[in-house]
Order: C-alpha cells, then sequence, then structure tokens
C-alpha cells in the first residue's frame, strides 16, 4: 500500500482529467458549484483551494473575482492548472495541506477542500488539526466548503467492487476493503498498447468520516454548519465563521447591570 501523494504521482494522476471527463467539463461542474454554493467575492477577496488538482474550483473561483492559492501535493496536475491560468489571479502551491498558512498574507474569505481531500488525510486528528488551522485562518464570517464520500457504511460483496470509468482503451475498477477507521482503495487499472492489455494496480487509505462528526467538530471550532448533497454521490459540508462577540466596555456594563 502507497501513500497517498505517490498512489496519485505514480498511478492516479496521469488518468485524472479522463477520469474527470475531460478537462472543459469538469471545470463546467466546479463552476456549478461555485456558484451554487460559494459568496460572491468583494474586491481583495482571497480563496484557498485545499487540494485544487488541476483547478476544477480554482479557475472558476478566480473567474468570478477571487484571488486564489490553489494547493496540492500533485505536480502532474498543478502543472495542468498552470498551463490553464492565463491571466487568472492563481497562485499555485505543491505542498501538503496542513501546511496552507505558510502562503497566506492575510486571512482568507473562503476555504474549499473538495472532492474526497479531507479523507485523504492520515488520521482523524489531523482532520481536527486542519479544521483549527482553517478556523484561525478566516476573516470573522468567512467560509469553509468541503466535500467527501460517506464510507462509514460499508459496502457487502459484490458490492465492494466499484466501476470508475471506461473506453475502448482504459479501463479503471476500484475494490474497497474496510477497517474501523479507513477504507483501503485498490485502484486497478486496465489500459490498451496496441491489441495488448496492460493491467496496473495501486491501493491507499481513506479515512471513514461520518457528516455528523466533521460537523460536531466544526461547530466546535466556532463554525455554524449545514449538511446537503454534494456532486457525484459526496456530501458537502458548508461551514459559516461565527463573528466574535463584543467584549468592549459597553458589553461589559450590560452584563454588570
Amino acid at each position: 500500500m502507497t501513500t497517498v501523494a505517490e498512489h496519485y504521482k505514480n498511478h492516479l494522476a496521469p488518468v485524472y482529467l479522463w477520469m474527470a471527463g475531460g478537462f472543459d467539463a469538469a471545470i463546467s461542474r466546479g463552476e456549478s458549484e461555485v456558484n451554487a454554493v460559494c459568496p460572491n467575492p468583494s474586491n481583495g477577496f482571497t480563496a484557498i483551494d485545499l487540494g485544487a488538482g488541476f483547478g476544477m474550483h480554482s479557475i472558476p473561483l478566480a473567474r468570478c473575482g477571487y484571488s486564489v492559492v490553489a494547493i496540492d501535493s500533485s505536480p502532474k496536475l498543478l502543472e495542468v492548472l498552470q498551463d490553464h491560468i492565463e491571466s487568472l489571479p492563481i497562485q499555485t502551491v505543491e505542498d501538503d495541506l496542513l501546511a496552507f498558512q505558510k502562503y497566506l498574507n492575510a486571512k482568507a474569505h473562503l476555504i474549499l477542500c473538495m472532492g474526497d481531500t479531507l479523507t485523504h488525510l492520515s488520521d482523524a486528528q489531523s482532520v481536527e488539526q486542519l479544521f483549527s488551522l482553517v478556523a484561525e485562518s478566516l476573516h470573522p464570517d468567512g467560509m469553509f466548503i468541503t466535500t467527501f464520500r460517506d464510507y462509514t457504511s460499508a459496502l457487502v460483496g459484490d458490492g465492494r467492487f466499484i466501476p470508475v470509468k471506461s473506453d475502448n482503451d482504459r479501463i479503471l475498477t476500484c475494490f474497497l476493503e474496510y477497517s474501523p477507521d479507513y477504507v483501503t482503495v485498490h485502484d486497478v487499472l486496465h489500459e490498451r498498447s496496441g491489441s495488448i492489455w496492460q493491467l496496473s494496480v495501486s491501493s491507499y487509505r481513506k479515512l471513514r468520516l461520518s457528516p455528523e462528526w466533521v460537523s460536531s467538530k466544526l461547530q466546535a471550532k466556532g463554525f455554524t454548519v449545514r449538511i446537503e448533497p454534494g456532486l457525484a454521490g459526496m456530501v458537502r459540508v458548508v461551514a459559516k465563521r461565527l463573528k466574535l462577540r463584543s467584549t468592549g466596555p459597553a458589553r461589559k456594563a450590560a452584563q454588570s447591570g
């Protein structure tokens, strides 16, 4: 079993755009999601896209007026994004998600962690650490939006085999194995080379996170939270940072009276 970064570098990144249905189709889906859930930016608004990949959400965010910091661990996917930035205000960063604060000059107005990126973190403590960093890094009334797959109900038997995508020259299937805190994803890729089919297999772990657990941890960090359906069967969690209550003289006087 490989790490997430190794799995993407050697196995998924080369076929990721194909999995997504091509660049234009993926950007169009990202644009629909951005328009549906992200607040309209004012001048100078900054967005952080954690697990940005090839820019499915970064590009639509920049097009609607955000300055975007796009962070991902895959240089190949970030290279695709870089090739499509043109004059858009997007900074690409190859680094771990938990290191994103290094690239902030001021508090952000919006932080995204989309796709199934949240489950790629190593353990539940890392998820809580990310939520703490997000809370520290947002403006008052800033928003954090994440999507992920709910693996808490284990598939059984043949249901663990999931056809991802196929065409005349490529077939991608995944197989899931469950343990108490993780699901191990085995990605099985067949590719045609002339008349010969070549097989490559790689596996990595994802966290089994429930929407209720994610919501409770975000609320504990000072967010109001709503849970709703996301794209492609994912859960979407929209969390808004609460403004700190005033502790000025007027409020203290009212409390003492």
